[in-house]
């Protein structure tokens, strides 16, 4: 059952949701060539715990770190290790934490060193994709309108959209409902109203939609092994539109003035 959020939850949300944005800023800095991946999950778990949160992944369903790293050819769900970035690569940053019982769950994929055309091709357009979801997020818009905008601009570029991975509510945990897919027609799914807090991701690949798992059970890698990005935001629904939480409220007066 989709979980309405009150003003004052959703800024609890939006304290952490900011923690995890200043923690991937760091992150992204620290993602040079020589680095490992078990380097930037011990700067995520510092930064996260030096800010008064708890990191949301390290121990859920028995995930291994705080941080999931997912380099090149990997999707989602990459374990830290002693992995060294190359110049060159793309690594997704995938990071969520805990505040005052709330969750924050963001990523992005950044480059290594000096990136080809096609890979940074490849991340603008997948966060583009991220931010034509965003603007769906409308109350009487459908969940359905979120994924229709992602895989439209997505596939409209000549890229795949991930099928076996989907966006989700979020508030108390890190899961919530609703599910929210990066495809599919508009229209359809629960309807969308003020109060709802969405994580929205798209991974989008290169080559095929197609997915393999690694025998660590988490990783997630494209089966024709070329490159995928990732990109999440958590993002409430207000009457007034789309609020990005870790960013300020934009809408004059807060969403609290609309209950005035």
């Amino acid at each position: 059952m989709t979980v309405q959020k009150s003003w004052a939850e959703m800024q609890k949300m939006a304290r952490a949701c900011r923690i995890v944005l200043d923690t991937l800023a760091l992150l992204e800095e620290a993602a040079v060539p020589g680095a490992t991946t078990g380097d930037l999950d011990r700067i995520a778990r510092e930064a996260i715990e030096k800010a008064g949160a708890r990191p949301a992944f390290l121990g859920y369903r028995g995930f291994p770190a705080t941080l999931c790293a997912s380099v090149n050819e990997e999707i989602v769900h990459g374990i830290p290790g002693k992995r060294k970035l190359r110049d060159g690569d793309i690594i997704g940053l995938d990071l969520g934490c805990v505040v005052d019982g709330f969750y924050g769950d963001s990523a992005r994929t950044v480059g290594v060193g000096k990136v080809s055309e096609d890979a940074a091709r490849l991340m603008r357009t997948t966060e583009e994709a991220l931010l034509a979801g965003i603007e769906m997020c409308r109350p009487g818009n459908r969940v359905g309108d979120i994924g229709h905008a992602v895989q439209t601009l997505a596939e409209g570029r000549g890229y795949s959209v991930v099928r076996e991975f989907v966006g989700h509510g979020i508030g108390t945990s890190l899961h919530e409902e609703p599910q929210v897919p990066n495809y599919g027609p508009p229209g359809r799914r629960e309807r969308l109203v003020p109060g709802m807090c969405l994580a929205i991701e798209p991974m989008v690949n290169v080559g095929g939609p197609e997915v393999e798992m690694l025998d660590d059970g988490w990783t997630a890698v494209t089966r024709d092994r070329q490159l995928s990005a990732h990109f999440e935001l958590s993002v409430a629904v207000t009457p007034f539109g789309p609020w990005v939480l870790s960013e300020p409220c934009p809408y004059p007066g807060g969403v609290e003035a609309a209950n005035a």
